[in-house]
Parts: C-alpha cells; sequence; structure tokens
C-alpha cells in the first residue's frame, strides 16, 4: 500500500514538473515574441523614416519642382523660416588665377577652379569640386542657428565682390563678404553680425565655423599624391607649421591660439588665415581608397571657434583663403610661412633647397623649356660643386688600394679577435706613414648625404615638374611607366618604370666599379654584396613608385658620377701620383694624433688585464 502510495505521489510530482515546465516555456516563449515584435515594428519604423528622408531629399535636390519640407524646425523669426526655405542661387567671383563660385546657401564658397591648370586626365583642375565644400557658422541669436541652413540675400555684386545677407526681423544681419582681387590667389572674407546686439547675448564670447571639403585626386600617381597631402597648421611666431596627417588619417585637437590652417594636396591648397587668430580648433583628415569610384583623395575638416565681443553694433571676424598650387615662391610672398608647408625635409636639408637647387633650378627656367635639360644642367651643377670632395675621397680610396698588400699581411698576423686591438694600432700604423685618415673616404660620402636627400625631398614637391614631359614620360613629377600590369604586384607596384630600372642597373656598375677597391677582409663581404646588389635592387622598388625626375636624377648622377671616376683614376689621382705622395709624407717627422694615443692607451690597458687573467 506504502509502495502504490509513493508510486503515485511520484507520478503527481512529475507531472506537476511537466505542467510547470511547460507553462514557464509558454511564458517565454511569449514575451520573446512580444520582444521581437516591438523589434520588428521599429525596424519598419525605422525603414519607413528612411524611405521618408530620401523622398524629401530628393524632392529637395530637384530643380523643377516645388515640394517644401513640412517637419522642417520652427524657428521665432520668421523670416529665418522664409531664408530656410528660398531657392539657392550660384554666384561666381574670378581672375586669372582662380574661379570661386559660391552658393546664397550658406553664404558659402561652392567649387573653386585653378586656372592655368589641368588634373592629370586634361579636364579643368578644381581644387573643390561643386558640393564639395559646406562651411556653416554657429552662433546663437535669439536662438542656435547655423548659417548653412539658409539662403542669404544678395546685397551687392560685382567683379571682384560679393556681399550676401541673411535678415533678422528686428533689422539686424549677418553678411558674409568675399573680395578677389586681380591677379591674385588670394580672397579676402569679413563675416559680420551688423545690428545684432540685442539678439547676441553680451556673455556669448565666440562663434563656431564648421568647414569641411572633399579634396579630389589631382595627380597621375596615387601613392606619391597621398604621400605628400596633408593638413598643417601655424602658431604665430613659430618658425614653420605643424602638420598632422601626413598621407595617413590624423586629426589634432588645437586649444590654443593659432593663425592658419591648410588642406594640402601634392601641389595645391586651401589655406585658410585669421586676420586676429582663431581661438581653437579640431583639424582632422582621411583618405579614400586607391579605388574610389569618385576619384578622391581626402575628407578634411576644420571645426574652428573664433572669439567676437558681443553687444557692438557691428562684429566682424575677418579671414583670409589662398586657392592655389604650392609654389614656393608664390607662398613666400605673403610672408605668412605658407611656403614652409612645402615638404623639403630637415633644416640642413631644407637649407640647401631654399639656397642652392630653388634658385638655381628657377634661374635655369628662366632660359630654358625643357626640364629634362635643366635637371641636366643641375645635376653637372651639383656634380661640379661637390667634386673637391669626390677628389678627396677618391685620393682615400686610391691610398686604401695601394696599401692593400700591407693591410691583407696584417690582417693575416692577427686573424684572432682577442688581437684586435694589436691589429687596429698596426693598421693606425700604417695609415699614419701612408697620409691616410681614417675617415678620408667617409667623411667627403657624409657631406654629400645633405645634396642626396634634397633631391629626394624637392623633385616630387616641385609643382615646376608637374605634367612636364620628357622623352618617354609624360609627367616627371610622377612615375614613369613602360609597362602597365594592369595588377598590383608586391613591393614594384602596377607598372614598370624605365628611369627607376637604368638608375638601378648604373649604380649596379658603380658599385662594381667601386668594390674592387675595398678590403679582402672577410668581415667586408657582406658590405661588399650590399653595396653591388642590394643597394640597386632597393632603390629600384623604391623609385619605382617615385617622380621620374628623382630617379631621372639619380641615373644622370650615376652615369656623371662613372665618368668622373673613370677620369680622376686616369688623370687626377693615379697610383704612381698616389706613391709618390705617400712616400713624401713617409719623410716627414710623425706626430700620434689624440685618438691614436687613447688607442695605444686602450691596447695598454687590455694587456695589463691579460696578465691579471693568466694569474
Amino acid at each position: 500500500m506504502n509502495n502504490n502510495r509513493s508510486t503515485i505521489i511520484g507520478f503527481v510530482l512529475i507531472f506537476a514538473i511537466m505542467m510547470g515546465f511547460s507553462w514557464y516555456q509558454s511564458r517565454q516563449y511569449k514575451e520573446q515574441m512580444a520582444v521581437q515584435a516591438q523589434l520588428d515594428s521599429i525596424a519598419r519604423a525605422e525603414q519607413m523614416a528612411e524611405m521618408a528622408m530620401d523622398s524629401l531629399n530628393q524632392a529637395q535636390q530637384g530643380t523643377s519642382t516645388n515640394v517644401k519640407v513640412m517637419n522642417m524646425p520652427v524657428y521665432k523669426d520668421s523670416l529665418l523660416t522664409g531664408a530656410r526655405l528660398a531657392d539657392a542661387s550660384i554666384y561666381k567671383l574670378s581672375n586669372d588665377k582662380v574661379e570661386i563660385e559660391f552658393t546664397t546657401k550658406g553664404a558659402q564658397p561652392y567649387s573653386v577652379k585653378i586656372e592655368g591648370y589641368k588634373t592629370y586626365d586634361s579636364t579643368d583642375l578644381y581644387l573643390i569640386k561643386p558640393q564639395m565644400s559646406e562651411m556653416g557658422i554657429s552662433v546663437f541669436a535669439g536662438e542656435s542657428i547655423n548659417t548653412k541652413d539658409f539662403v542669404f540675400n544678395v546685397a551687392e555684386y560685382n567683379d571682384s565682390t560679393l556681399v550676401m545677407q541673411l535678415p533678422f526681423s528686428d533689422g539686424g544681419y549677418i553678411q558674409q563678404k568675399y573680395t578677389l582681387s586681380e591677379g591674385s590667389y588670394m580672397m579676402q572674407n569679413e563675416l559680420s553680425f551688423v545690428g545684432m546686439q540685442n539678439l547676441i547675448p553680451r556673455n556669448v564670447s565666440s562663434v563656431d565655423i564648421d568647414w569641411s571639403v572633399v579634396i579630389p585626386r589631382l595627380e597621375k600617381g596615387y601613392k606619391n599624391e597621398k604621400q605628400y597631402s596633408k593638413l598643417d597648421f601655424y602658431y604665430e611666431g613659430d618658425k614653420k607649421p605643424e602638420q598632422i596627417a601626413r598621407g595617413r588619417d590624423g586629426s589634432e585637437r588645437i586649444q590654443g591660439r593659432f593663425k592658419w590652417f591648410s588642406f594640402h594636396q601634392q601641389f595645391f591648397s586651401a589655406i585658410m588665415t585669421s586676420k586676429s587668430e582663431f581661438a581653437s580648433a579640431e583639424l582632422s583628415a582621411k583618405y579614400f581608397a586607391e579605388d574610389d569610384p569618385s576619384r578622391n583623395l581626402m575628407a578634411c575638416s576644420a571645426k574652428l571657434r573664433s572669439e567676437i565681443q558681443a553687444g557692438s553694433d557691428n562684429v566682424v571676424i575677418a579671414n583670409d583663403f589662398y586657392f592655389g598650387p604650392n609654389d614656393y615662391s608664390t607662398l613666400k610672398n605673403y610672408d605668412m610661412k605658407y611656403e614652409k608647408t612645402i615638404p623639403l625635409g630637415g633644416w640642413l636639408v631644407a637649407w640647401f633647397s631654399r639656397f642652392i637647387i630653388i634658385p638655381t633650378f628657377d634661374f635655369l627656367g628662366k632660359f630654358i623649356n625643357n626640364y629634362g635639360l635643366i635637371i641636366l644642367l643641375m645635376t653637372l651643377f651639383i656634380k661640379l660643386l661637390i667634386s673637391p670632395l669626390t677628389i678627396k675621397s677618391y685620393k682615400s680610396s686610391a691610398k686604401m688600394q695601394v696599401i692593400k698588400p700591407e693591410m691583407d699581411k696584417i690582417n693575416a698576423k692577427y686573424p684572432n679577435e682577442k688581437d684586435a686591438m694589436k691589429k687596429q694600432q698596426a693598421t693606425m700604423e700604417l695609415y699614419q706613414k701612408a697620409g691616410i685618415s681614417p675617415m678620408g673616404g667617409c667623411l667627403p660620402m657624409l657631406l654629400q648625404m645633405p645634396i642626396l636627400f634634397a633631391m629626394f625631398r624637392f623633385f616630387p614637391a616641385s609643382i615646376e615638374l608637374r605634367q612636364q614631359k620628357f622623352l618617354w614620360a609624360d609627367d616627371l613629377s610622377a612615375y614613369d611607366s613602360i609597362w602597365d600590369f594592369g595588377v598590383n604586384v608586391p613591393l614594384i607596384g602596377d607598372h614598370l618604370s624605365l628611369f627607376a630600372l637604368l638608375m638601378a642597373v648604373t649604380m649596379f656598375f658603380y658599385s662594381k666599379m667601386t668594390s674592387g677597391q675595398m678590403s679582402d677582409d672577410p668581415n667586408m663581404a657582406g658590405m661588399k654584396f650590399m653595396s653591388v646588389w642590394m643597394m640597386p635592387i632597393m632603390m629600384f622598388f623604391i623609385c619605382n613608385n617615385l617622380s621620374a625626375a628623382l630617379s631621372y636624377y639619380y641615373l644622370l648622377s650615376n652615369i656623371i658620377t662613372m665618368i668622373m671616376t673613370w677620369y680622376i683614376r686616369k688623370f687626377v689621382v693615379t697610383e704612381e701620383k698616389v706613391r709618390a705622395d705617400m712616400m713624401l709624407n713617409a719623410k716627414k717627422p710623425k706626430k700620434k694624433s689624440a685618438w691614436q694615443q687613447r688607442l695605444e692607451e686602450a691596447q695598454k690597458m687590455q694587456e695589463q688585464m691579460q696578465k691579471q687573467n693568466r694569474r
């Protein structure tokens, strides 16, 4: 009986558990369905909202319809409501340098075309294409407004001046005045708040200016153009501007006061300068991919804050806009350090570029139209300029070649690392006897390094070379291509540059020519391999995507250097002359240098330590 009772109780409990679990599952399912239904409802609502916004945007963009946005913000001032609904118009200011279009919506630049220049595909060069710029001024004038939302009235318009105004009901207005002088890339701008002392509270000390620009691709090579594009900003009194986002996405929050900033494409810039100073800013740039279908280069943004003194019946914020080429002389004439945005390298390299390369290049350009010939003459000029250093280096190398048998004997006498100090002392004694300076061959080459780096910086940044044809190159500022692969090959790219290839070949032969003078010391084997094989290959990979002018210069430099090497060896620094000089030097009284004295002292200390270790 007890067993049956237990069995019945067990079945009842199992049934109760099953019923409870089924009820719980049913409740959870209903709750999940309710949540999913809510999510689906939200998704459908969002989809309908997106469809509605698309329809509204299409209606706003249409030129043949009078559809107005019904759910727009409601403004206290009826004139603002009317300005929000008004149709915008396009006006233009132009001279022989630049053509700037403006839209009355926001009273802002609409497009910028640089005269006298073309893009790589021979179309008009728009630094800013239509609708690719948006500028808005945010201010509290009885209510928060942004000028980009309103259509301004044109108050004055002539060949050099455009004045647009946004009126308020109490008689005040916001005014944008643009002035473009003849023969200048610089446009003056005055943003004024006239008769608005009762609308702008006295505790408002600043206005925000937001300017966003999309810079299109203008050059042949994407990588080269991207590498030399960036943003710059300048603090009043500094020697040079700061730069960010060079060749990669970047942003910078500027807390202090500064004078100007620039959206810097490889060869053209949009620069905004405050007549007073900007109070603070946030600058940013983001680059588009190489396969961007619209062929855009970078999206630039400047969120600026300008200080004002509220309470006046005429508050003016004055700014200048430069839209033009990154030409060193042109930028320097404005005396605002704009020319320092051109990437010429560090102070020593930039000094050589500013005071030697650029003046020489400009001087030759006045008389010669062929830039390939100008580069040839510049290369000859530079080689002649540094020829004393070259001859000194060759003399040192020739002496090293003469004493090579003696050096081999020293290497054989001291083969072990423990005798390194003795080997070094014997080598120095031989150098002193032969009149060889340890730095005689290296120092002249080191002094030439700033010139090499200056050229590396100068050619890709020189707008004078832009779209200049020479031999098979159609643009000396970009890579030359004799074979387009159609696909991207690692390290090389999608093309083969003939100038880069010839440069690498001449570098190989020059290295072979000079490697014979290197010591047969096994420690030098790696150096020889690097010089003869690795350096030409590495330079080819580097220069294949850089400007043809740079590869052409290195090619010329290698050829001229090989000719000079042959001539110096044949007529200037012959083995007979070197031996005669060495014999004369051997007869002179010898005085140990400070470095040699320190070496001997170090050797004595090493010998004493070795004796102590043996004990």
